[in-house]
């Protein structure tokens, strides 16, 4: 009997502006950029609401443009990194320090897709 194990995923929504965003296309969708040195930190958030909130009130101030992305992470990876919650009940996000950030891209299942965008 020949048993396939099936990956479980986790949803998550990261808010992003149009630089960000281009170089996640030039990934053919299926990973995040290198952060900047000033970005130690990668924050992918838990739900839809609170990713629109980021894109249309900080991304498009700050660029013109703000896009919510969706994609899917095997759970079992995500069990290191613990949920925050960033301020109120449903502002939940994961901390995956810069350095793992090619360790959770590898453990992106699918694309990653835009799902709203703001202007």
């Amino acid at each position: 009997m020949n048993s396939v194990r099936k990956t479980t995923t986790t949803t998550l929504w990261r808010p992003t502006g149009p630089e960000e965003l281009a170089l996640v296309e030039a990934s053919g969708w299926t990973a995040w950029p290198p952060r900047l040195p000033e970005q130690p930190i990668f924050y992918p958030v838990l739900n839809e609401d609170y990713a629109v909130r980021i894109a249309r009130d900080w991304n498009v101030p700050a660029s013109g443009v703000g896009y919510v992305t969706r994609f899917e992470v095997d759970t079992e990876f995500l069990r290191r990194y613990p949920v925050r919650q960033a301020g109120g009940e449903t502002i939940l996000e994961l901390w995956v320090p810069a350095e793992e950030l090619d360790a959770f891209n590898a453990h992106i299942v699918g694309r990653i897709e835009v799902v709203r965008e703001f202007r």
